[in-house]
């Protein structure tokens, strides 16, 4: 087995190390022979000196690297990282992540970790890549099966990495947890893309106990958002974060603001059940322009709810701006529907009212981009 291992391990390195100067060659130039116990070894001066940590750095993680008495180990694994990719400044910021990582065995746990990565297709760049991220499940011998998992799941390298970045997914409990999620998450009618794209913004959702999971489920139901609706993921996602009470208060400030009638409510929530997560203050804001500047009719509102996820001073304002411009100034002569104007593509909107007024409207472009800034330009403030 240890023949075997080696045998792994020479096969890596050498199919990753491209250059006679490669990274390779460089760590283990920097690094402290490989000699026996040294008396006068510093683990702190070591992750400064060989490893790149800042002083700080080195204070936080050397009390976990205490037990070691000589540079062998370490720089076994700083030469494998570099190996396989990682520059100076990826390496220290994974020891500085993981100092322990700077223990594992090269020969028994890393080497056939990269070998079982690749087995499955991912290239040297995308290896050192999921290093980086200096989780300490790298150094386990399940990690090669676990990601395997995730990266079907995911449906490629870059979503995996997304959902990675701020979370825990790799320590989940895969066959207790993740995978009956998964399963349920599936019952109720989403495709795997979905959850993955679920994931991604809302990386506790494979993490949730399924039993949560469930009352979420009923909740979004609740809110008249059936399973396999278009809009089931996104319900899904904005009750997960509030409690009863708050989705009722919530609820309630949606009647208020927009003068709306409990059937109305459910009608906002079935067709745009994300507006759940707008605070209150944005909600107010919005709910001042379109019915007091703009004149819009609660009934308007209730059915053409998704212009209500638009930034109103990026987006809904200045736009509204530019449309009653060119009706003052003759240079549209019918009335354009509101939703239209707020939900075409900026490309779109740029084409039909701005492009096309260049020469009666020298200004308009600037004028606009100046509005999306926030501010409100001169041509711009009706009487």
């Amino acid at each position: 087995m240890l023949r075997l291992h080696r045998g792994v391990l020479a096969q890596v390195l050498s199919s990753l190390s491209a250059s006679p100067v490669s990274p390779l060659h460089r760590l283990i130039s920097a690094a402290a022979p490989a000699i026996s116990p040294n008396p006068s070894f510093s683990v702190e001066e070591y992750l400064v000196s060989t490893c790149g940590l800042t002083r700080p750095q080195a204070l936080k993680a050397s009390p976990k690297l205490s037990h070691l008495k000589s540079p062998d180990k370490p720089d076994a694994v700083l030469a494998f990282l570099a190996g396989i990719g990682l520059s100076a400044a990826d390496v220290a910021a994974v020891v500085a992540k993981d100092p322990q990582l700077l223990c594992a065995g090269v020969e028994s746990i890393l080497a056939p970790n990269v070998a079982a990565l690749a087995g499955v297709g991912l290239s040297r760049s995308d290896i050192a890549r999921l290093f980086s991220l200096g989780r300490s499940q790298f150094r386990s011998r399940a990690m090669a099966s676990t990601l395997h998992y995730y990266l079907h799941l995911f449906g490629s390298l870059e979503n995996l990495l997304r959902a990675l970045k701020y979370g825990s997914l790799l320590s989940s409990d895969i066959e207790g947890v993740v995978k009956p999620n998964v399963a349920f998450l599936q019952e109720c009618g989403l495709a795997t893309c979905d959850i993955a794209k679920l994931c991604i913004s809302w990386r506790y959702l494979l993490q949730t106990n399924p039993d949560r999971l469930r009352e979420m489920v009923a909740c979004a139901e609740g809110l008249g958002v059936p399973r396999g609706s278009p809009m089931f993921r996104h319900a899904l996602r904005a009750v997960a974060f509030l409690s009863e009470e708050k989705l009722t208060t919530k609820l309630e400030h949606l009647k208020k603001m927009f003068r709306l009638s409990d059937a109305e409510v459910g009608i906002v929530i079935s067709k745009a059940p994300a507006v759940l997560l707008k605070t209150k203050e944005s909600l107010q804001r919005r709910s001042e322009f379109l019915m007091s500047e703009v004149g819009l009719e609660p009934t308007y509102i209730a059915y053409r709810p998704a212009m209500l996820m638009y930034s109103l001073e990026g987006r809904i304002r200045p736009r509204y701006y530019v449309v009653k411009f060119l009706k003052q100034n003759g240079l549209i002569d019918h009335d354009r529907d509101f939703f239209n104007t707020v939900m075409v593509s900026e490309k779109v909107f740029m084409e039909r009212f701005i492009c096309p007024h260049k020469k009666a409207a020298p200004h308009l472009a600037e004028d606009y981009a100046t509005a999306c800034r926030g501010e409100v330009p001169a041509r711009f403030s009706f009487t």
